[in-house]
């Protein structure tokens, strides 16, 4: 089969390529290396939706970054997943810093970013009583939220299979060849020939285009640790809250998540390894020092868990979407860091917009816009969770006790793709929460035995050898 675009990787901005992608008619596949969707970058970050001020006027960064910010609301609305416009505050802690506020608030507006303001130290402490003592200032962003990540390319993906695209998984790309106007792609999975590739393989797109083309990009893996603090602190601030950005970027934030956690970090260190995600001693307690600056009282005794994540970090700080120039055909989606969980709507349109222009594709008559969330009886009224419970029972029975998670919540997760505790947690939460799994894992196992994973294949993380069981219990059958 000759495929009209292939898509390597299952971030956030590979899926949203080929949602958008799915908006024409041809035929699309996604390939991606992990068992899962959202396995590298998009699985760990601030989940914020940046209103745009902070990237440099003019850059394709600034102007993806605004788009994607205006284009979430109506975008969480179409594919059910979790948003919540909160707002953000840049904090100023002395007057002779000012300047460098007033000079992001300007660069916001030539950016297009609406409704910026300065307030002074006693405004901003009014809307946030925790704000440290030592504001002096802040920048207020009424367009900045917060999202899930895992439900934005959960959602994307979905929509994209409904779509027609067609989706590769445990599938490494390992070369390309180009014959007869095609691409060949191998793959750990064979050989895929197509009319055109994306690479959207988040820190390994650079190496994977200067497999292709004489005019090299690099990317440096760029490690940023967490703590995720337990749904009794998420109240303790209502805006996210950013220092005044520094020569690595925005600095250690303070947020609220759209599931009721309080979120703190990142750091910001750039590593060699491409799988880098360790977590250390150190970073943490950069991240907890740090975040103490601008925020006061942080219950760092509720602290449930700590996780690392990469930025794929492209040396010039731009994204770089674009068909490589010495390879026609070859459309790159590298250099994806922050802001790019904001920009991925406008990430997605514009590749989509790049390849049917190229290919000359027609648009798809029966694109279906829409997607459902896997039900969640935690927001329905009384009446309309019985009517679930009494159409399937399993909705009734609570697995994951800390966050409330379902039986029918989570086979519903298993039947759309997830394969792993991982797959699980990230589309349901279930093992999100003060136990991180203690209690509710051995059943998640087993209903995922039953869907037909040998029990000898269950794994923690996604897919590869961190196997959960070595054999069976002394004296079971």
């Amino acid at each position: 089969m000759i495929y009209d675009a292939i898509i390597i990787g299952g971030g956030v901005s590979g899926a949203a390529a080929a949602r958008y992608l799915s908006a024409y008619r041809g035929n699309f596949l996604l390939l991606e290396r992990e068992e899962d969707l959202c396995c590298g970058t998009s699985k760990a970050n601030s989940a914020i939706v940046h209103a745009g001020f902070d990237a440099k006027p003019g850059s394709l960064m600034a102007r993806l970054n605004v788009a994607g910010a205006k284009a979430m609301p109506a975008l969480s609305r179409e594919l059910d997943f979790p948003y919540d416009p909160i707002g953000s505050l840049v904090v100023c802690f002395d007057t002779g810093d000012l300047p460098r506020l007033e000079a992001l608030k300007r660069q916001g507006e030539a950016n297009g970013v609406e409704g910026l303001e300065i307030l002074s130290g006693e405004a901003a402490r009014a809307m946030e009583p925790h704000l440290s003592r030592r504001c002096a200032a802040a920048l207020y962003a009424p367009t900045a939220g917060i999202v899930c990540p895992f439900g934005l390319t959960y959602a994307l993906g979905e929509n994209a299979a409904q779509n027609g695209v067609q989706f590769s998984f445990d599938t490494e790309v390992t070369g390309f060849s180009r014959e007869n106007g095609l691409w060949r792609v191998e793959t750990t999975r064979g050989a895929f020939r197509t009319r055109a590739v994306v690479n959207a393989a988040g820190v390994q797109a650079a190496a994977l285009h200067n497999l292709v083309s004489r005019r090299p990009l690099h990317i440096t893996p760029r490690k940023g640790e967490y703590l995720l603090l337990d749904h009794t602190a998420g109240t303790h601030v209502r805006h996210t809250i950013f220092q005044l950005p520094g020569p690595l970027g925005k600095g250690v934030l303070v947020t609220p998540t759209v599931h009721g956690n309080l979120l703190l970090g990142p750091t910001a260190v750039d590593v060699d390894d491409p799988n880098g995600v360790d977590t250390t001693a150190a970073g943490l307690a950069e991240v907890a020092e740090k975040a103490a600056l601008g925020v006061e009282d942080l219950p760092l005794r509720q602290v449930i868990t700590a996780f690392a994540g990469l930025r794929a970090h492209e040396d010039g700080h731009e994204f770089i979407i674009e068909e490589a120039a010495d390879a026609p055909g070859f459309f790159d989606c590298a250099g994806i860091e922050s802001p790019g969980l904001s920009s991925a709507p406008a990430i997605g349109q514009l590749v989509a917009a790049q390849v049917s222009q190229a290919l000359n594709l027609p648009e798809n008559p029966d694109f279906c816009p829409t997607r459902r969330a896997i039900p969640d009886p935690r927001k329905l009224s009384f009446e309309a969770r019985q009517a679930l419970v009494a159409r399937d029972p399993a909705y009734g029975r609570i697995i994951c006790r800390c966050e409330e998670i379902s039986e029918g919540e989570i086979r519903e997760a298993i039947r759309r793709g997830a394969r792993s505790l991982d797959g699980v947690k990230r589309r349901t939460r279930a093992g999100m929460g003060r136990c991180q799994g203690g209690f509710c894992a051995p059943r998640v196992m087993e209903l995922l035995e039953q869907s037909g994973i040998p029990w000898q294949q269950l794994t923690a993380k996604a897919g590869g050898t961190s196997y959960l069981l070595t054999g069976p219990a002394k004296g079971a059958d």
